[in-house]
């Protein structure tokens, strides 16, 4: 088990490295493009927005309830948009249960979300291997018992991509949160066990192996 703490995630089309001041050019291409696929999804609208959004990561990131990454094309360094793990749960252990208790800064259970990428690499290898590296951290390094997943209820496309990657709905959350459109969001909950990820791993594998590739 290793404890939380800013890394980066290395794979054959994507690379996720900590979100910093570094990315935020590469950011603001992302947001100055095509924003039809963001109707849904809370994705910053000018530089004043997207600075803010850095320092409110950062500082979810020092005190340890997230991890923010910039994501990245592995092939040639552009920076093509964002995720991370939020909602990191370090729980208080009882006496007599029978959850161990953990070594100082490793999670229980962990999200995975706040994700945004440019419109020509949605629905490519980029996401299907970052989701793949992620998980396989959450499950093989910080052995955590549970991965949480979110969309806006009304976000079709997003529920079947969670969904392909072998995540179970747990239920809606009426009113969660503010929608990206304006008024209150409904969401969709979902999650993966740990017991689950050795199944999802070998569909993630198979999806990459059958030459999911990132657009050109």
């Amino acid at each position: 088990m290793e404890p939380v703490a800013p890394l980066t995630l290395q794979g054959q089309h994507v690379r996720l490295e900590p979100l910093g001041p570094t990315h935020l050019d590469g950011l603001q291409a992302v947001i100055e493009g095509p924003r039809d696929t963001f109707g849904l999804t809370p994705v910053p609208r000018t530089r004043t927005e997207l600075d803010a959004y850095l320092a409110t990561a950062l500082e979810d990131q020092a005190r340890t309830v997230a991890l923010p990454f910039a994501t990245l094309d592995a092939r040639t360094g552009r920076v093509l948009g964002t995720t991370r793990f939020g909602n990191i749960e370090f729980w208080p252990i009882p006496p007599g249960s029978t959850v161990p208790v953990r070594p100082p800064g490793v999670p229980y259970a962990v999200e995975i979300g706040w994700t945004w990428l440019a419109p020509d690499v949605q629905r490519t290898a980029i996401n299907t291997e970052a989701k793949r590296l992620m998980l396989a951290h959450a499950f093989e390094r910080w052995e955590v018992y549970r991965v949480t997943l979110k969309t806006d209820a009304r976000n079709v496309r997003s529920r079947n991509a969670i969904e392909r990657i072998g995540c179970k709905l747990d239920g809606l959350v009426r009113a969660h949160s503010p929608a990206a459109d304006g008024g209150p969001r409904d969401v969709a909950l979902y999650s993966m066990l740990a017991r689950e990820w050795p199944d999802a791993r070998d569909r993630l594998d198979a999806r990459l192996a059958r030459g999911n590739r990132p657009a050109t």
